[in-house]
């Protein structure tokens, strides 16, 4: 998760990932950068994010990101 994390706030560095947890019910994330961090995952884990799984409650909180990935893997 720390990778992750490191990701996340390299890309978007005026979020505060560690506290937050409804990133895009709050607007700081939005679709185009839900799309970005499905590239940045999918890369990083090797991983294929299915239509099911882009939902805004997988990326309301890097916890929510994190069991998604580990759901995928």
């Amino acid at each position: 998760m720390d990778e992750l994390l490191a990701m996340l706030k390299e890309n978007f560095p005026g979020i505060d990932f560690e506290n937050e947890d409804k990133l895009y019910e709050k607007g700081l994330l939005d679709s185009v950068s839900v799309v970005e961090i499905i590239s940045e995952i999918e890369d990083m884990y090797d991983i294929s994010v299915s239509m099911e799984y882009i939902q805004p409650q997988y990326f309301e909180s890097v916890s929510a990101m994190w069991d998604m990935i580990q759901e995928l893997s």
